[in-house]
């Protein structure tokens, strides 16, 4: 019972998100794997060097953040600034924190830019979701780890009694 969970600071509860708030995930495995010591916990976007609160920010154009990593789309926010580049900081300081803390899942906030890993906004800040990862989700994945949100975390329950 050694595999780790890379997971959004927010569903734990601290006020990280753009808006100042969390997104707190009251689920009793979730307290489980908090007590087991399985948890390592990261915000993407303030390791890439974001403040709370900030503007929100989104993928442009319908793109995921695989595009974002290949350099084809960039995130930007709704002050029209580019963001891009604190984006891409945080997914790779999550993936060397995941690697380090030898995490094998992650479990992510789904819609968010970053941490997306079903759906993610398209871009036009009307509220419309998509199919797509977020770049850090995108990064995790392209390297091996699998990534569940707050809406499949009895499937990553599932993946973690598979792999102890």
């Amino acid at each position: 019972m050694n595999n780790r969970i890379l997971v959004s600071a927010c569903l734990l509860g601290q006020p990280v998100r753009y808006d100042g708030k969390a997104k707190t995930l009251l689920h009793p495995v979730l307290q489980q794997w908090q007590d087991e010591g399985r948890l390592i916990v990261v915000c993407p976007e303030l390791a890439g060097g974001m403040s709370v609160p900030r503007p929100p920010a989104e993928i442009e154009g319908g793109q995921a953040g695989g595009n974002v990593l290949k350099g084809e789309a960039r995130v930007m926010d709704t002050s029209g600034a580019d963001v891009t580049d604190e984006f891409v900081a945080g997914a790779r300081i999550a993936l060397n924190v995941a690697q380090t803390q030898g995490c094998r899942f992650a479990l992510l906030m789904e819609g968010s830019p970053s941490c997306g890993s079903q759906t993610i906004y398209d871009g036009s800040f009307t509220g419309h979701k998509h199919a797509g990862a977020g770049v850090t989700a995108a990064l995790l994945q392209q390297n091996g780890i699998q990534v569940f949100s707050q809406h499949t975390i009895e499937d990553l329950e599932a993946a973690l009694r598979l792999a102890d």
